[in-house]
């Protein structure tokens, strides 16, 4: 395996064009959610949203981000872990694992005691420590499982 780099994109603001790109066309949603959401998270001053890249010889291979509602019902609940790509050229490699690690590193860097995410893909997020807490519901009227885990949070 080569080395990998997570570069978060408000850290590294050089990336963030090619990051919308990258993210939104890994995501069927309206182009202007991510470009908005994404771009306007470089100068936030509440923390989040982030995103991050995962970056390989130059190449993005991986995304995510850490955010404030994740277009679900449970309002109740965040920050939600959102938009895990891997790309299909780098699967297999437990790389989703590794940005679910920092995801939780990151939330806990934060002060969250508390990672949420909503997906359909049953039996992967559980392998890596995530419970299922219920069901949410999508604007578009579909169902999504809810996830939670424990933040990582490193001492110094």
């Amino acid at each position: 395996m080569s080395d990998f780099k997570i570069i978060c994109l408000s850290e590294n603001p050089e990336y963030m064009e090619r990051s919308i790109e990258y993210i939104k066309t890994r995501w069927p949603l309206d182009d202007r959610i991510y470009e908005d959401c994404i771009s306007n998270s470089i100068n936030t001053p509440n923390g989040l949203p982030r995103w991050y890249v995962m970056i390989e010889d130059g190449e993005f291979i991986g995304s995510y981000g850490l955010i404030v509602n994740d277009f679900i019902s449970r309002q109740d609940l965040w920050p939600w872990f959102a938009a895990l790509y891997i790309e299909k050229s780098a699967r297999g490699r437990r790389l989703g694992s590794v940005l679910l690690e920092h995801g939780r590193k990151e939330a806990g860097k934060f002060g969250y005691d508390k990672l949420y995410l909503c997906t359909d893909h049953i039996g992967f997020y559980e392998k890596f420590g995530w419970t299922k807490i219920g069901t949410g519901f999508h604007p578009w009227g579909e169902e999504s499982s809810i996830y939670s885990a424990d933040t990582i949070k490193e001492s110094l």
